[in-house]
């Protein structure tokens, strides 16, 4: 696959566990991807706006986004992106262990684009990926 083909990700992801078996995962697939990690809402900022450590990072083309995040909830991230006219077009697909359907709601209202509920069991972990890389594959999702 050419170095064009490759998929830019911002797995924003505050359990270390979770964020290493999804790069695992990632690696793993057909695809080419590039993920960078920031471990907080602070952190995600950062990457987008290349701030810090991130001053190099590229533009993501999709984002993975968990909820329950130390020092910026996810709900605060995802709207911080969505209302800023740099960022809003970037897909942002929450990656999260909460089926609350407040939680659900509000991430639709804030125009996430997908919603899917992070399983507990590996191989579920490993299809709800399949279902990320499929929908990131559909021709509203493709860098333009």
């Amino acid at each position: 696959m050419a170095v064009n083909d490759s998929i830019d990700i911002l797995l924003v992801e505050d359990v270390e566990a979770d964020a290493r078996l999804t790069m695992e995962i990632l690696r793993d697939s057909a695809r080419s991807y590039n993920c960078i990690w920031a471990k907080d809402g602070e952190q995600a900022m950062q990457a987008l706006t290349r701030e810090g450590e991130f001053h190099s990072a590229p533009r993501p083309d999709l984002i993975l986004l968990d909820l329950n995040l130390p020092k910026k909830h996810g709900h605060e991230v995802l709207s911080e992106i969505k209302s800023n006219p740099l960022f809003k077009s970037i897909p942002v697909f929450v990656l999260t262990t909460s089926g609350n359907e407040d939680d659900i709601t509000k991430a639709y209202t804030q125009f996430a684009n997908c919603y899917i509920g992070k399983p507990l069991v590996l191989s579920e972990f490993e299809d709800a990926l399949t279902t990320v890389d499929s929908a990131h594959s559909d021709s509203r999702f493709r860098r333009g």
